[in-house]
């Protein structure tokens, strides 16, 4: 465990909003996260970013944000450059825009689903700055977000994936025809139509028909220019299970999600309130394992780290086993299956934030003994 030697707070950045259609998920759970952390521990910097891509920073930003008001915000901008990790305000001078510092940073501590913020993009910004950062770092966020090459990972490392086919915005634009007799090859309706790379439910469409599937395609591609196309898991139980650690991960108990729509969509997720959620997952002993074994394999498949929360579905019949998807940055809402998952588990939601710093700080260690520059000694 890494413990900071000095006597003061640890000074943390908690970065929310984002670029992506998960801003709005977003700012739920960087609301959460801010709820727990120790003001006697931690000196918090609140970082939001707007959908168009400017980072702002004020004392309650978060409010700022679920207002739409940014008008008493400062800009403010992280250099990608490793002398030491700080954020500076832009002040506009009579010479111009200048940079001020506004605080050194201990740990960035990431609240950003989907694009430029769950795939390895500000994970890539923030190792160019030196930082410290919570969560996985740029290869595995970038493959856990992209649902087409985790399932290629996921299969060469023999763990149970639904079929699916990925297709090109432009095969859906060019002959929609085509594509649908494509995904027609892997079986009977109904099919599921994903954004490659999204997530909270985000453009997903269960298919029925025909017609479902040309509009479900099309729905999908308006959020990302690969679609992915799933078999859908008839009489399947949705079972969710948590993972902690770095090099030696663990698995919480599994969850099971009853969604109140037809599929665990958006709407059922945060605009409902009624899907239920069972934890522990009523499972066969064997069952459970299984899946807890999987969701490791998979954790270290993609070289993840920090925290993911594994998503899977169990046929109620055989009860075999198919992971969905593994998602680096889960939701942290109220409502969140990840943290109360790891509260069921024995781990309370201030200490499961507390971890995560923690973890966040030796991923830091480590990555220091990496030596980056090489001479050759003849």
């Amino acid at each position: 465990m890494t413990i900071l030697t000095s006597s003061r707070k640890t000074r943390v950045a908690v970065l929310f909003g984002g670029r992506s259609g998960e801003h709005d998920v977003s700012l739920m759970s960087a609301r959460s996260v801010l709820s727990v952390l120790d003001p006697a521990k931690y000196e918090v910097t609140q970082i939001g970013i707007t959908v168009e891509g400017e980072w702002l920073n004020g004392k309650d930003a978060i409010a700022a944000f679920e207002k739409r008001d940014f008008n008493q915000l400062d800009h403010v901008v992280l250099p990608s450059e490793p002398s030491h990790s700080a954020i500076y305000v832009l002040r506009n001078t009579d010479y111009g825009e200048t940079l001020e510092k506004l605080v050194d940073i201990d740990v960035f501590f990431p609240v950003l689903h989907g694009p430029f913020g769950e795939d390895g993009t500000i994970q890539g910004l923030l190792e160019l700055a030196d930082a410290a950062y919570v969560g996985a770092g740029v290869v595995g966020s970038s493959v856990g977000m992209d649902k087409g090459v985790f399932k290629d990972v996921m299969r060469a490392n023999d763990i149970p994936i639904v079929d699916s086919i990925l297709v090109l915005r432009s095969e859906i634009e060019k002959d929609m025809n085509a594509v649908i007799e494509k995904v027609e090859k892997l079986g009977a309706y109904p099919f599921f139509t994903k954004p490659a790379n999204l997530g909270s439910s985000v453009g997903i469409s269960k298919c029925n028909s025909r017609s479902g599937l040309g509009k479900g395609l099309m729905e999908a591609a308006r959020f990302d220019r690969r679609v992915l196309i799933e078999r859908g898991v008839v009489n399947g139980r949705e079972i969710e299970v948590s993972v902690l650690g770095n090099e030696h991960p663990q698995a919480s108990v599994c969850g099971e999600v009853l969604p109140s729509r037809e599929f665990y969509s958006y709407e059922a997720k945060y605009k409902d309130g009624t899907s239920g959620l069972v934890i522990p997952a009523q499972l066969p002993d064997d069952v459970a394992e299984q899946i807890r074994a999987y969701v490791i394999r998979a954790y270290e498949a993609i070289d993840c780290a920090g925290m993911a929360r594994g998503d899977f579905f169990v046929e109620k019949t055989t009860s075999k086993i198919y992971l969905n998807e593994l998602n680096t940055l889960p939701g942290f809402t109220s409502i969140s299956m990840y943290p109360k998952l790891w509260q069921a588990s024995g781990l309370p939601y201030p200490k499961l934030v507390d971890r995560l710093i923690e973890l966040a700080l030796e991923r830091k260690t480590e990555r220091d003994h990496t030596e980056h520059l090489y001479r050759s000694e003849e």
